[in-house]
């Protein structure tokens, strides 16, 4: 039987994340004594996530708690029409069917699939660079988020080592390759310029190679870890000075939904800009005491956007015109953002709808309309058909973002009860009718009434 030659890996799991030690590693407790409680929802984040040392930790919790507790757990997390089925299951499978639930299916992981070929004088230097970014960023799309949480706190993480070790391939398979046709480490060279600025994976793979075959005549890779630009992040969220585990996970359940959009959601992948955990509207959300809190924390930051706008602010549209439109823009994404990781907190949400209204937030107001929206179609068109799609906000709501007339319903709002204003019809306004739009709009234009 042939045995194929050993290669030693070209990379370490540990050190491609920041240094990260914990004297107490006080999360573990508090998962652990989430898996005591009885909230359902906290337990089933507490499970896919996985913050413990041992594995096996929230299967022995559960086999030993009552049979009662673990029936109810069961059955809020089944459909209806699944219930006589688990009636009949002993303890230790309900055990198992809660843990199967809660824990995220992995993508499947994919072995290393580029291949250099000899002799395609059509392949250009970078078009090499750009397929293996391309074949790196898949790899990397196979890590599940919460894989990498566990593995920036430290934890093993298996597919994190499935990806190392495929791009230990790449290099095998390049060295093999340009030992047998050495005319073409002139073309790698170049490739591995055109790597510098894409995948570090990759970039270290190519270079180990060439070092192999021309020794100091190639520049060693940078020692930057490659996964700082995820791992830092999510280790700082765990360094707070007053940390808790029940409000970490919710920012990480939403960062999953963020992490999807930024990194397997694209064409081209950004391995070095730090992944955003800044949930402005997830903290401002869960922090207030009320819908009506909430509404006046949202008008106290929109009104503060929206100084300096003036009637040259439109004729010119400058920076204060395009901060207002790029934060609705990120509003709207966030409460997408929030609803699909967080379906609990939508009944919430819509309540901070009539607060806003209340308030007469116009620019949250028809921002947080569109993100259940956005989440409303989703829904919908991701639940099967025998299904519909759930019940949002009142019509006369939806009017309000009804661009018909130039969003008659809500300049006729706005007109009758003014507030901080949402933006787009007023532009249009002043598009079509000029400076007397401006002056409508700055003669109603006030801070809400009920801020205190």
């Amino acid at each position: 039987m042939f045995d194929p030659p050993a290669y030693p890996s070209l990379f370490r799991a540990g050190a491609e994340i920041p240094p990260f030690y914990m004297k107490y590693r006080w999360w573990e407790d508090e998962a652990m004594t989430m898996l005591w409680a009885f909230d359902i929802q906290e337990i089933k984040r507490a499970i896919r996530f996985g913050l413990f040392r041992d594995e096996s930790l929230p299967r022995t919790a559960f086999q030993n708690r009552n049979a009662s507790a673990i029936d109810a757990f069961l059955s809020e997390l089944v459909e209806p029409h699944e219930r006589a089925f688990i009636n009949n299951l002993s303890h230790i499978q309900k055990v198992e069917e809660i843990l199967r639930r809660c824990r995220k299916a992995d993508p499947a992981l994919a072995t290393w699939s580029w291949f250099p070929a000899q002799g395609n004088r059509n392949m250009t230097a970078i078009g090499i660079a750009e397929d293996l970014d391309h074949e790196s960023h898949l790899h990397f799309t196979r890590i599940p988020f919460e894989e990498l949480v566990r593995y920036s706190l430290g934890y093993s993480a298996l597919s994190v080592e499935w990806f190392l070790q495929q791009h230990t391939a790449l290099h095998i398979h390049l060295l093999h390759h340009l030992q047998a046709f050495p005319e073409e480490v002139t073309l790698y060279v170049e490739v591995e310029q055109h790597l510098r600025s894409r995948s570090p994976f990759a970039h270290r793979a190519v270079v180990a190679c060439l070092r192999a075959l021309r020794g100091g005549q190639i520049v060693a890779s940078p020692t930057t870890p490659g996964f700082e630009f995820i791992a830092g992040p999510i280790q700082e969220l765990f360094k707070e000075i007053s940390p808790s585990l029940k409000s970490i996970l919710k920012v990480l359940c939403v960062s999953a939904v963020r992490y999807k959009q930024a990194y397997v959601h694209t064409r081209h992948m950004n391995w070095t800009r730090p992944f955003k955990l800044n949930l402005a509207f997830l903290e401002d959300l869960t922090a207030s005491t009320s819908p009506l809190d909430f509404a006046r924390t949202m008008a106290h930051i929109d009104e503060g956007y929206l100084t300096g706008l003036s009637q040259k602010s439109f004729v010119e549209p400058g920076p204060v015109v395009k901060r207002v439109f790029t934060e609705w823009e990120l509003l709207s994404i966030a409460v997408w953002e929030c609803c699909t990781a967080l379906p609990e907190l939508v009944g919430y949400i819509q309540e901070c709808v009539q607060a806003l209204l209340m308030v007469r937030n116009y620019h949250s107001l028809t921002a947080i309309i569109d993100g259940l929206r956005k989440y409303s179609i989703s829904t919908s068109t991701s639940v099967p058909s025998t299904h519909t799609a759930p019940f949002m906000l009142p019509p006369d709501f939806e009017l309000l973002l009804d661009p018909s007339e130039n969003f008659v319903a809500y300049r006729q709002a706005f007109t009758t009860n003014p507030g901080v204003p949402f933006l787009v019809p007023h532009i249009r306004e002043y598009q079509q009718h000029g400076q007397p739009a401006l002056q409508q709009l700055f003669q109603h234009m006030r801070p809400s009434p009920l801020r205190s």
